[in-house]
């Protein structure tokens, strides 16, 4: 049976990622003061142009909430049912999403972020499937794929494999903008799933065992950090440690940079980092997997852009973690937006998860 899909596009989601203000609600002109660039739609595109070959009736909205990318992605035969305000906004696609409904659609997908997911779900409930293509700056929740790759790959397959109940996530954005993570369950949306395709919901990994691991692993890392060498600490409770075993500031959410034990930047973003390794060519990366996600790059720390990380060099990326938040988090992921960049971390990476311990992690590459 032909499948028949809703496709909508928050254009202006994760643009806050790479110039840290980690979320784009309510942050649009800040975003775009600082030199942000619109990223969903280079992600839709990604995803829709594997799908230009498959039998699928498209469903989607006028010009940048849809049009746009379907005819980039070489998707010449869609229908445009909604012709959203400009800018878009909130009500643009939930309004979309009655119109999908209205339709007959089988699976609504949806290119965003956390939000963009939850204002899906006001409107979709479980009525339909739903499935996103991860284009937000944290993508806490489980609807989503892992990268575009993985998401034609749900779509082409939606009609035929199982779909389970998947936390949609509220994130106080303010709060997280200032270094607290405050987040609770907003709902459940049916997404179709398959195993390393659709990612998990983040977990958050408190227990007083691994509270002690934290303080291991900051040990270790401290004790072979070298001189002259810049540090760029990513996101995260573990590596929020490292610096306080220092005596430096940390910004939980944030990224900062180290050096001959100072503090050279706080909560950074990508063209401070990349300005920062003209200077101090001599570079490590120190990140933490999201729990129970596994995702090292492309969730909460866009900062750590494609360019960074070419400048820096992946050999020189430091993966630490917790044996319980590695307990949980079988599987890690790359999502950095530069799919060739992801291919090179390769099959797997060794994480530091205690004072001279380390275990071998597989990478997963939905291609």
């Amino acid at each position: 049976m032909r499948l028949t899909v809703g496709f909508l596009l928050n254009p202006v989601a994760g643009m806050g990622g790479a110039v840290g203000l980690k979320g784009t609600d309510g942050a649009v002109a800040e975003a775009i003061r600082r030199g942000a660039v619109p990223r969903s739609a280079d992600r839709a595109v990604q995803a829709l142009s594997l799908l230009r070959d498959d039998d699928i009736a498209w469903c989607t909205c006028a010009a940048p909430m849809g049009e746009d990318a379907l005819a980039s992605a070489g998707i010449g035969r869609f229908s445009a049912l909604y012709r959203p305000c400009n800018p878009t906004a909130a009500a643009d696609t939930k309004a979309a999403c009655r119109t999908f409904l209205d339709a007959g659609v089988d699976l609504v997908v949806f290119c965003g972020g956390d939000g963009t997911a939850r204002n899906v779900l006001d409107v979709v409930g479980r009525e339909v499937p739903v499935l996103g293509i991860p284009a937000g700056v944290k993508m806490y929740s489980a609807v989503f794929a892992v990268n575009p790759a993985a998401a034609a790959d749900l779509i082409r397959r939606a009609g035929e494999v199982p779909c389970r109940d998947s936390e949609v996530m509220d994130v106080d954005e303010e709060a997280y903008r200032s270094g607290r993570l405050a987040a609770r369950l907003y709902g459940y949306a049916c997404v179709p799933f398959i195993p390393e395709r659709t990612q998990g919901g983040k977990q958050v990994f408190e227990q007083q065992d691994e509270e002690r691991a934290k303080d291991d692993i900051a040990a270790f890392i401290g004790e072979v950090m070298l001189p002259e060498t810049l540090y760029i600490v990513g996101a995260g409770s573990t590596t929020a440690r490292i610096l306080e075993l220092l005596g430096l500031p940390a910004t939980l959410l944030g990224v900062d940079a180290v050096r001959n034990g100072e503090v050279v930047a706080r909560d950074a973003d990508e063209q401070t980092l990349l300005a920062l390794l003209d200077e101090y060519p001599r570079a490590k990366i120190v990140a933490s997997p999201i729990g129970a996600q596994g995702f090292v790059l492309g969730r909460g720390n866009q900062q750590i852009s494609p360019g960074v990380l070419r400048k820096a060099g992946l050999r020189n990326l430091i993966v630490v973690a917790t044996p319980g938040k590695l307990a949980a988090t079988p599987l890690l992921y790359v999502d950095s937006g530069d799919p060739a960049l992801d291919r090179e971390v390769g099959d797997s990476l060794q994480v530091i998860s205690g004072y001279r311990i380390a275990q071998r992690r597989r990478v997963v590459h939905p291609e």
